[in-house]
């Protein structure tokens, strides 16, 4: 096979992508099945960082259930905690609940600009270190090397005949495969109820059916995804590498086979220097094929299946080093660098390529939104209040002459603490309030106790005689609602709302 960059028509190897299966009748399929990948095992800088980022996201996802967090009153104490019973979500200090969403909405978005941010920085750099999928598939494939030894002991394997040695092999790496699988299943429901009493439930089969199936479904996504599917799963189910393209730019960081200076590559360097023919620095070892988790050539150009890992680098500046050449020959660089080079002109990157207009605008995108949930975060009340009219009947006229009006008053405590309230009326001349529990109060106001974390609902009735009161047609009056404390963080609010008069009954 030959394949083509720039003017040089150079060998290289067959990969998984050019296998066409051949059917029946002889004719070539346009599907083609599988070829499994063997990953080779590196050292280097990336790598070494591949495994801190794994460590820490492990490590975050592994212990976060377990982290406590002390809430006053009858608040749980598990720092992160999603209850869906209760309808809450807790985040250390942070309480969010239903009506407050949009504070995981705005995670949300910012979460998507960062990775347009970062995707135009260093094109794939997600996907190739903190992605969950690059993540337990490392484990995995660390896992595998464990049980059944490097690339070429694999390999070997593979094409064994049965035996009880290869048999061992794969019993224990399916066994700890399953293991790892169960466990993030597990953990995941953790996220979800108190972690120490949800392990016992689990344990001693009395948990809720939904936990057991939960768990079952996260167990088999992961060992199938992890152990089998692995960079198909990058390849053909997520959409992140065709839509990565409208991200970069002449500018991005992307991980690059530098061909003005491999090319044409020997595998005889000392040979070909003999014969006095000019060859490039490439030794076509494939070692940048062999330790790629993707399966690609990363000599074959920028790549739809390249996750940016850079494993490729370490294993080509290893060779370098061995051959006595410079290192770099696989580097991160962006398509101006290369042009450059490639010309002929000397260029290295400069930190000031991060600085462009594609990038000021998504990270001043990114601290908007950011900005604008901590103003919101650190501004917002404690108090909400809703107010809900009777529609049926509108009105009561009672025997005096005086109109009525029902309503709802909600109040919604969101502190860990008891809290009074007074709830008054202004706006309605002569009017007069009362409650299902109080009698009408002198004031016009009553007092209403809210629990802690609590919405309290109280039935109210506003009633006015008094003959300067347009009571012959809505009229719009306010609820004031106070919160009764000496401290200095007391709030209050004001609340629209509608008195209906006789006018109204046509």
């Amino acid at each position: 096979m030959v394949r083509v960059i720039g003017k040089a028509a150079i060998s290289a190897p067959f990969d998984r992508h050019d296998a066409e299966a051949v059917n029946s009748a002889g004719r070539r399929s346009q599907y083609a099945s599988r070829v499994k990948i063997h990953p080779k095992t590196t050292d280097g800088t990336f790598r070494r960082l591949k495994w801190a980022i794994m460590a820490v996201t492990l490590a975050v996802y592994y212990i976060s259930p377990w982290l406590r967090w002390e809430r006053p009153g009858s608040a749980p104490d598990q720092a992160i905690l999603i209850d869906l019973a209760h309808r809450r979500f807790y985040f250390f200090f942070i309480e969010i609940w239903p009506q407050e969403f949009y504070y995981v909405a705005g995670l949300l978005i910012m979460a998507g600009v960062g990775l347009f941010l970062a995707t135009s920085l260093f094109g794939r750099a997600w996907c190739g270190y903190a992605c969950p999928q690059t993540v337990w598939t490392d484990l995995y494939m660390a896992i595998e090397r464990f049980a059944e030894g490097d690339r070429n002991a694999r390999i070997k394997l593979d094409a064994a005949p049965f035996s009880f040695g290869k048999l061992r092999k794969r019993a224990v790496k399916l066994a700890l495969w399953l293991a790892v699988a169960v466990a993030t299943g597990g953990f995941w429901v953790f996220y979800f109820a108190d972690a120490p009493t949800l392990l016992q439930e689990l344990l001693t089969g009395t948990a809720q059916p939904v936990a057991y199936i939960t768990i079952a479904i996260l167990t088999a996504t992961t060992f199938t995804f992890a152990g089998f599917m692995r960079e198909q799963v990058c390849t053909y189910m997520c959409p992140w590498p065709r839509i990565q393209g409208a991200m970069l730019d002449e500018h991005s960081l992307v991980v690059t086979y530098n061909a003005w200076r491999g090319e044409p590559r020997h595998s005889g360097r000392k040979k070909a220097q003999a014969l006095a023919l000019k060859v490039g620095d490439c030794v076509d070892c494939n070692a940048c094929v062999a330790v790629c988790p993707m399966g690609i050539d990363i000599r074959d150009g920028n790549q739809l299946e390249c996750i940016n890992c850079a494993l490729c680098i370490d294993a080509c500046d290893a060779v370098m080093d061995k051959v006595g050449s410079p290192r770099g020959l696989i580097s991160y660089s962006t398509t101006g660098l290369y042009a450059a080079n490639a010309a002929g002109t000397p260029a290295r990157w400069n930190w000031r390529e991060l600085v462009r207009a594609r990038t000021i605008i998504y990270f001043s995108a990114w601290v908007a939104v950011g900005l604008v949930m901590l103003i919101s975060l650190a501004g917002r009340e404690r108090l909400d209040v809703n107010i809900v009219a009777d529609r049926n009947p509108l009105f009561v006229k009672l025997s005096d002459g005086t109109i009525r009006n029902g309503y709802t008053v909600k109040i919604l405590n969101m502190k860990q603490e008891p809290r009074r309230f007074r709830v008054g009326i202004e706006g309605l001349p002569g009017a007069a309030m009362a409650s299902e529990e109080s009698a009408t109060a002198p004031s016009g106001a009553i007092i209403v106790e809210a629990e802690a974390d609590k919405l309290r609902a109280i039935k109210v009735f506003v009633s006015t005689n008094d003959p300067t009161a347009r009571v012959d047609e809505a009229t719009r009056f306010t609820f004031v609602v106070t919160e009764l404390s000496t401290a200095g963080d007391a709030e209050s609010g004001r609340y629209g709302a509608i008195f209906h008069g006789e006018g109204e009954e046509n």
